[in-house]
C-alpha cells in the first residue's frame, strides 16, 4: 500500500504562483509513475502533469508551460510548481501514483493510489 498526502494549496491572485507537494509513504520506490490531477465540482478529474521513470514528463495542453512537475526520490516527494495562475486553475488538486517503469499517463483510471486533495483558489 502507498499513502499520499498533498500540501501547499491555498488562495492566490491571478498571475501568481503556488507550489504543491505530495509526500508518499509505504511501499513506494523510484519505479513508480506519478501524476497531478485536478477536479472541480460537477466535472471529471483531469490530468495536469505526470512524471515517470527515468524522469519522463507529460503535461496537459492547458498547462502551456506554466507548470513544472518534479520529484525528489530521496524524499519520496512529488512537486508541482504552478506559475501564471488564472481563475480557471481553481480546483482541488490531487496527486496519484502507480508502479511503472516507463512513461506516465494523464488518465486518472491508470493510477492506483490517490491523495486526499488540496484546494487551490485563484481570484
Amino acid at each position: 500500500q502507498v499513502q499520499l498526502v498533498e500540501s501547499g494549496g491555498g488562495s492566490v491572485q491571478a498571475v501568481g504562483s503556488l507550489s504543491l507537494s505530495c509526500v508518499a509513504s509505504g511501499d513506494i520506490d523510484s519505479k513508480h509513475c506519478w501524476g497531478w490531477f485536478r477536479q472541480t465540482p460537477g466535472k471529471e478529474r483531469e490530468g495536469v502533469a505526470g512524471i515517470g521513470d527515468p524522469g519522463r514528463t507529460i503535461y496537459a495542453r492547458f498547462v502551456k508551460g506554466r507548470f513544472t512537475i518534479s520529484i525528489d526520490n530521496s524524499k519520496n516527494t512529488l512537486y508541482l510548481q504552478m506559475n501564471s495562475l488564472n481563475p480557471e486553475d481553481t480546483a482541488t488538486y490531487y496527486c496519484a501514483a502507480r508502479p511503472c517503469g516507463g512513461s506516465p499517463s494523464l488518465a486518472a483510471r491508470w493510477y492506483d493510489y490517490w491523495g486526499q486533495g488540496t484546494q487551490v483558489t485563484v481570484s
